[in-house]
Formats: C-alpha cells, sequence, structure tokens
C-alpha cells in the first residue's frame, strides 16, 4: 500500500489506473475499460461507523470483467476535514491526510470507474452509504447502483461458514487478504472473493440475478456535474444501546454505573470463550431475520473485548440503519445472538456458572431480558438433546432393566471403581447425560457398587431414586433413548423390567463391552477450540483466521483422536 500512497508526492494519496495483465487475455487500453461491462468493487475506510457524521478517509475500486480478470485498480487517502477516527483500526495518521484530497476533489476519477458499472463490496450497504453521504455533501446525487454484496452472497455460496468477514470468507474460498483493513487491501480482496462466486466452475453456480447486476448498470444514466444542492452533516445523535429506539432516554446512573465497573475489568474469559464459539448459522437457525448478517457481525466484533461502549452502541445502531433493520429485526438478531451463545455454552455438555453469568451481561447489554436466559438454555439444551437423539436405536427385546436411560437424564455417582467411574461419568457428558454432585427429585439414576452407604445412597432412598449397579448402568448407556422431548406424545413401550434388586441385576449383566454403544464414533467429545489449535499447528494444518475451526481440522482432530 506505501507505494501508492507515495506515487505522487505530497498530495500524491491518489493512485493511477494500474492495469494488470492476464495470461490468455489482453490489457486494453484505460479509455475502453470504462466503455464495456465490469463490476466497480468498492471499498472504504472511515472515521467511525455512522455515514451522516463520520467521513471517508480512503477509498478503492478495482475493476474487474465478468470473469473476474483485474482491468485497474484505483485508491486514494482523502482528507476529512477532521479527526481520522480509528488509526489502530486503519493505520491512517492525521498527518498521512494532511496533504490529500477532499472527496469532492476525487469525485471526477470516482465517476469514471463508478458509472455504468455494477459495484461490487463486503457489506455493500455501508460502503454506498458512506458514498451516497460524500456525493451529497459535494453537491452530487448519486444515482440508483446495482449491487452485489459478498456479505450476503457468501449465504449462498458459503452456506455453513460460522463467521462472514471478509477475512472469513475469503480464507474459506482460498483467497489470502493482504494490507487488511486498507482500503485497496480489502478492495482486492472483495475482488478474488467476487470472483470466486462467480466462476461457473468454482463452487455453486452464480446466481442469475447476480449476473444481471452488470446490464442494469450499463443502462443507468450518470451525471456530468454537480447540483449544487450541497447537505450539511446532521447534528450528532445521542446513542444508547443497540436494542433500543435512537429517541429512547439517556443512560440511566445504574447503567453508567454497570458500563464504567465493565470497562474497569478485563474481559472475562468465559465470555471470550463463548465469542470465539458464536456461530452465524446457529444465530440465523434461532430467528436472526434475513439481513442481519452484517449487524451480528459487528455485535461479535463489538464483543471480542468483553464490552460494549457508547461509541460501539452507536455504531450498532448505525449500522442497523444502514442495514435498514426495523427495531423488532434488531430485538430478534440480539434474542438469537444470545441464544447463539447459548448453543456454544452448551457443546460441551454443560453450562458453568460463569458461562451463565456472562450470558446474563450479554443479555443486559444488548437490552434482553435477562428473565429468559434459563428458557434461551433450556431451548438451546432441547436442541443438543434432539442432536444427540439423532439415530439411537430402540431397546432390544430381551431389554430386562426396566426404564431405559434417555438423552437429557440426570444421574448422580458415589462409591464406584476409580478408573471405571471416571470412564463412565464423561461417556455419559459425551451422550447428553449429565453427571450431578447431589441426588434430588430430578436424577434419573444413583450409580452405585455398593461400596458406599453414605449421604448420596440414603437420600436416594429417601426420595426412592433407581439405584443401578455399575455394569447395569454402562448397559443402559450402551442403548440409550431419545430424550423424552422427541417422544412426547407418543406411547412409550418398555420391555418389563426384571425384580428389582442392585444384586440381582449387577448378577443378570453379561462381560462389559469393549465399546460403550453405537454412537461411541458418531458423536466425539466437543475438545476446546484451544486444544485443537494447539493439535492442526504441530501438525502443520492451516487454522484460518484468528484461529478459526474450520470442519476439515476438526474432521481431522477427531480421526486422530480416535484412530488405532
Amino acid at each position: 500500500m506505501g507505494f501508492f500512497r507515495r506515487l505522487l508526492g505530497t498530495r500524491g494519496t491518489q493512485t493511477r489506473s494500474v492495469l494488470e495483465s492476464v495470461p490468455g487475455t489482453t490489457a486494453r487500453a484505460p479509455g475502453e475499460i470504462w466503455q464495456r461491462p465490469r463490476f466497480a468493487v468498492l471499498d472504504v475506510e472511515t472515521t467511525g461507523l455512522r455515514a451522516n457524521e463520520h467521513r471517508v478517509v480512503e477509498i478503492a475500486v478495482v475493476t474487474n470483467d465478468l470473469r473476474g480478470v483485474v482491468l485497474d485498480e484505483w485508491s486514494t487517502r482523502v482528507n476529512p476535514q477532521g479527526p481520522v477516527g480509528a488509526t489502530h483500526i486503519h493505520g491512517i495518521t492525521q498527518a498521512d491526510v494532511a496533504d490529500a484530497p477532499v472527496f469532492a476533489e476525487v469525485l471526477p476519477e470516482l465517476n469514471r470507474r463508478l458509472a455504468k458499472a455494477a459495484v461490487a463490496a463486503h457489506n455493500a450497504r455501508f460502503d454506498l452509504a458512506f458514498v451516497r453521504r460524500e456525493y451529497q455533501r459535494a453537491g452530487w446525487d448519486l444515482p440508483f447502483v446495482p449491487a452485489l454484496c459478498t456479505l450476503q452472497a457468501s449465504e449462498y455460496h458459503l452456506p455453513s461458514l460460522d463467521r462472514r468477514r471478509l477475512a472469513d470468507c475469503c480464507w474459506a474460498v482460498g483467497v489470502p487478504v493482504n494490507g487488511a483493513h486498507s482500503a485497496l487491501g480489502d478492495a482486492r480482496a472483495t475482488a478474488s472473493l467476487l470472483a470466486a462466486f462467480m466462476h461457473p466452475a468454482t463452487g455453486y453456480p452464480p446466481l442469475p440475478e447476480h449476473a444481471h447486476l452488470i446490464e442494469q448498470a450499463f443502462s443507468i444514466e450518470w451525471p456530468t456535474s454537480a447540483t449544487s444542492r450541497s447537505t450539511p452533516d446532521s447534528p450528532t445523535t445521542r446513542w444508547t444501546s443497540p436494542g433500543t429506539p435512537a429517541t429512547s432516554r439517556p443512560l440511566s446512573a445504574r447503567a453508567q454505573q454497570v458500563i464504567a465497573r465493565e470497562s474497569a475489568a478485563p474481559p472475562a474469559a468465559s465470555l471470550l470463550d463463548l465469542i470465539e464459539r458464536f456461530s452465524l448459522v446457529d444465530a440465523l437457525d434461532e430467528g436472526a431475520p434475513q439481513g442481519t448478517l452484517a449487524y451480528l457481525e459487528k455485535l461479535a466484533e463489538a464483543l471480542e473485548d468483553g464490552e460494549i461502549t457508547d461509541d460501539e452502541a452507536a455504531d450498532l445502531r448505525a449500522v442497523s440503519g444502514v442495514m435498514s433493520l426495523m427495531p423488532e429485526d434488531v430485538a430478534a438478531a440480539n434474542r438469537a445472538f444470545v441464544l447463539a451463545l447459548a448453543h456454544g455454552a452448551l457443546a460441551d455438555g454443560k453450562v458453568s456458572r460463569a458461562e451463565r453469568a456472562e450470558l446474563g451481561t450479554v443479555a443486559a447489554m444488548l437490552a434482553v431480558d435477562a428473565r429468559i436466559i434459563p428458557a434461551l438454555l433450556d431451548r438451546a439444551e432441547q436442541a443438543r438433546h434432539a442432536r444427540l437423539s439423532e439415530g439411537l436405536k430402540p431397546l432390544p427385546e430381551t431389554w430386562e432393566h426396566g426404564a431405559p436411560l434417555r438423552v437429557g437424564d440426570k444421574v448422580v455417582f458415589t462409591g464406584c471403581d476409580e478408573d471405571l467411574r471416571a470412564l463412565l461419568e464423561a461417556e455419559s457428558e459425551r451422550l447428553g447425560v449429565r453427571v450431578l454432585g447431589t441426588v434430588s427429585a430430578k436424577v434419573a439414576a444413583l450409580v452405585s457398587d455398593g461400596s458406599m452407604d453414605g449421604g448420596k445412597a440414603a437420600r436416594a432412598r429417601e426420595l426412592g431414586t433407581r439405584i443401578v449397579h455399575p455394569r447395569v448402568y454402562r448397559v443402559m448407556l450402551s442403548h440409550l433413548q431419545p430424550s423424552l422431548s422427541r417422544v412426547a406424545g407418543a406411547v412409550l413401550e418398555v420391555p418389563r423390567a426384571a425384580e428389582p434388586g442392585m444384586v440381582a441385576l449387577a448378577e443378570s449383566v453379561s462381560p462389559l463391552p469393549d465399546v460403550v454403544g453405537p454412537r461411541a464414533v458418531d458423536n466425539p467429545p466437543a475438545p476446546s477450540p484451544a486444544e485443537v489449535r494447539t493439535w492442526a499447528r504441530a501438525n502443520g494444518l492451516e487454522v484460518g483466521v484468528r484461529g478459526r475451526l474450520p470442519r476439515e481440522v476438526l474432521q481431522a482432530y477427531t480421526s486422530a483422536q480416535t484412530g488405532p
């Protein structure tokens, strides 16, 4: 990026056309390019996320033909006539833009590249909102621009991707991202992503409506001069929680205390782990409306440091405004986000107190009623139970151990051989049976070999809780049945049990099988992301952006752990 920024000297933040000859193609003169059907891949770096208040500090356009061949590259810094904003993100300082042109001065070059071109961008509404506002400030009317948003298109081309930032999408199609968070670097990456989406031999075939965008763009007339109707910026708006209307009251004293306390504390490890496991797929499955991908991505990004500041809340509202989201859309997206985090918390079979507390904190930040957290966790747990219940075989006709063990049941262990107990507890959690420390009315069974007759056994007898021998329990676990929620309304036919009694049950069991049950391979334990990343790097495997865990790596890890 440095070469382009220095190319023209003191006001040389603007680059000239860069033609790239591609093997098998002929480079064309610049004058011919603008008469051809094409995509103009756009990216802007800005002083903030609110188009009515913030300004463009850098803009780039990469021109592609229909096959993805790069015809032209152009990039320039722009003097925002004010603070440059987040230098730590875009890398641009006040000194960098001191001699740069203002936006009105780059309009001729920009018009030449955008006129009669279909625009493509990652989160296109965001980039176009800033460009349109800068045109208005300069007294120009930006016409309707047919646009392809690669973020939205990734739902079709990359349906299983957990996160859909530009770096995530590029990684998924094998495109390197160089110079991230520079306008030209991101525009180049988006152009390569677009080429992968539009190439008929890559993944899913391109959508017809995307191919037709170029025809639509070529028929649009562009203005040749300013309209002299420049529009000043609107006054700065007081923004509050991203889940509340823009006209809501200022933050309460209590809310300000919470923000101050949370800001002073380092982000909790449990929250960071939940954000690491956040999946857009889960959020969409849990009711996040279509069109909220950009909002959800920004929300996950904002929470990576464990808090949402006033500025980040304002930015989230700005993103929702750019995406034309109604208040009910934002509320649904916030709720789906929390539920997706709950899915992540349940990935290992249980929700710790710390995770439950962090879910409550996130819910409060997003104006999601914290009282529904238990219900959200119940729903997420039911979904997990449903997944674990799929494919389980019915009880054999010779079943003689009474009521079966089911996914979602709770059990308690006491006594037992130490190694066998550890094995059975781990296998229970993996298959969806919750291991608790104390006996209550909700416990399905106490697993005991009779060697310890303490408080747990006494409590089980008091409540009438079933007591089973570890050998019997292992057989029950190997014939695990679907959760009751999966068979609600059905008539359950359970073979009659033999006479109860722990000794009789123990004597009726055949020798222990080597494998606990048919699901031992189908449902490997969920490893921690850090564990998989360490293993992948040690074995020379790519782990993606920010330690992202692709499905292939998880499969390789699981195979390595379960292999001979």
